[in-house]
């Protein structure tokens, strides 16, 4: 096998502004035969591997480089910053989300330690010896060159192709020449190719040339000494439970919908409901759309639903200061700092706590949704009319995380997130030695403790990586 050893500098183009990242690449050349004109597999090698790169992922990362190690940073997304950067404010403070995550996002771009694969997949995790792991890292072609692009968006106005926007959610449209979203890191545009009917239009309107549908899978053997998954969650889709009427009734949304409509990069200039674009004046909430509830598999409490209402409809009251905010509970859980002050605020702002389980939700010829619920503290049946519902959807955990091994096993718990060898002395580790967790993959919890958590990762992973060998085949 002849071997071809390169250095391939990098020059990336963040927000105008040049770093430079060096990545040692080691080409293999197949035994027999010519390439069969795909590109050759590179050998890259790197301290650290964390898999994710919303807030769990991208705290791990920097504290691991700043520490002087090497760490890829892959994520399965066209931009890192994960659910956090898209939201519009945090509980219980108010603070602008979008303020919090661009200067962590931008520290993460720009660290000469980290390197940043998105619209990536890893897949085939060995672990070969103590500290010694392979994987093997998929790349999808973005079709643009990122360090080419200047995000002027004039291939988003030539392309004639209209499809729903997942970064708003499903509530307007977007072409098949995107940039994903106006804080997104790397701030360059991507082509859906699934959507796209290759006009060229795109490519004419392009001023610097960096649309190329010539590109493709890039295929990459990593090398490292210690993963860390960091893999997050998803929301419950309210869908499995037909009798609330999403997908059916237009004027119900998500929660994660409503707050893409109170965010600064909103999708209207103001709250509407989508089914006639009317400003809604009687608003509910119902909580616990598929937490807390054995019948659809997930018995969990999400923690963090009960909070994210509540600010919801703190921000809803002053966007809307008209408008009636209903929010049917089982029970309230007001379990972090500042939570119980934040709840009794909402309160004294004039939003309405209702004890209550909500049976189903019909539509009525307006629009307008018809709440049948069981009044716990009254002991009977209610219904209740508002011209917007919101559902609260629970924590999920993202399944599958387990088959990126192949030769160990990686324990999940009875829920199916990623298992703790010991939750109350080392959180972070995982049934295999050298592999880490943090943030939402262990389960349900809110942003503090998901950067606790990614410190807890970090921390465990340094240790892992200073200790030596325990013997001559090392940990397994």
């Amino acid at each position: 096998m002849h071997l071809q050893r390169c250095t391939l500098i990098i020059v990336l183009m963040i927000m105008n502004k040049e770093i430079i990242i060096q990545e040692d690449v080691t080409q293999n050349v197949p035994l027999q035969g010519d390439l069969g004109g795909k590109t050759p597999i590179k050998n890259i090698t790197y301290d650290a591997l964390v898999v994710g790169a919303g807030i769990a992922g991208g705290e791990t990362a920097l504290n691991l480089a700043n520490t002087g190690y090497k760490v890829l940073l892959v994520d399965k997304e066209l931009s890192v910053g994960g659910k956090m950067i898209m939201l519009s404010k945090v509980f219980p403070t108010l603070d602008c989300a979008a303020c919090i995550t661009t200067p962590k996002v931008s520290e993460i771009s720009r660290h000469p330690n980290i390197t940043i694969f998105t619209g990536s997949e890893v897949s085939n995790i060995k672990k070969i010896n103590d500290n010694e792991f392979t994987a093997k890292v998929t790349k999808h072609p973005r079709y643009v060159h990122i360090e080419d692009c200047t995000a002027c968006q004039l291939c988003e106005k030539a392309c004639p192709v209209n499809v729903r926007d997942q970064y708003q959610f499903g509530l307007i449209g977007r072409k098949a020449a995107f940039i994903p979203f106006s804080i997104c890191s790397p701030k360059a545009a991507a082509i859906d190719i699934d959507n796209c009917t290759l006009c060229g239009a795109c490519e004419k309107a392009c001023p610097t040339n960096c649309i190329d549908f010539t590109m493709e899978t890039e295929e990459m053997n990593l090398h490292v000494k210690t993963v860390v998954l960091a893999t997050g969650f998803k929301l419950f889709d309210p869908e499995n439970m037909p009798r609330y009427g999403y997908g059916k009734f237009k004027n119900i949304l998500t929660a994660q919908q409503m707050e893409r409509e109170l965010a600064p990069t909103r999708p209207y200039n103001t709250i509407l409901r989508p089914g006639d674009g009317k400003v809604p004046d009687k608003i509910a909430y119902v909580l616990c759309v598929g937490s807390r509830d054995a019948s659809v598999g997930n018995p969990l409490c999400s923690q963090i639903c009960c909070m994210y209402s509540i600010k919801q409809a703190q921000l809803l009251m002053g966007a809307l200061p008209m408008a009636d905010v209903t929010i049917y509970y089982i029970n309230i859980r007001s379990f972090g700092k500042g939570f119980e002050e934040f709840y009794q605020q909402a309160k004294g702002m004039g939003v309405n706590f209702v004890k209550g389980k909500i049976g189903k939700i019909s539509e009525k010829e307006n629009g307008n949704l018809i709440l049948r619920y069981e009044d716990i503290n009254e002991g009977r049946l209610q219904e209740a009319e508002h011209d917007m519902v919101i559902l609260s959807t629970g924590v999920l955990p993202n399944t599958g995380i387990e088959k990126f091994f192949d030769n160990q096993t990686l324990a999940l718990d009875p829920f199916n997130f990623v298992g703790q060898s010991d939750a109350l002395i080392s959180p972070a580790k995982t049934s295999i030695d050298g592999v880490f967790v943090a943030g939402t993959a262990i389960g349900p919890m809110d942003i503090p403790d998901t950067i606790l958590s990614a410190g807890a990762a970090s921390s465990e992973a340094i240790s892992y990586l200073l200790a030596p060998p325990t013997s001559p085949k090392g940990r397994l």
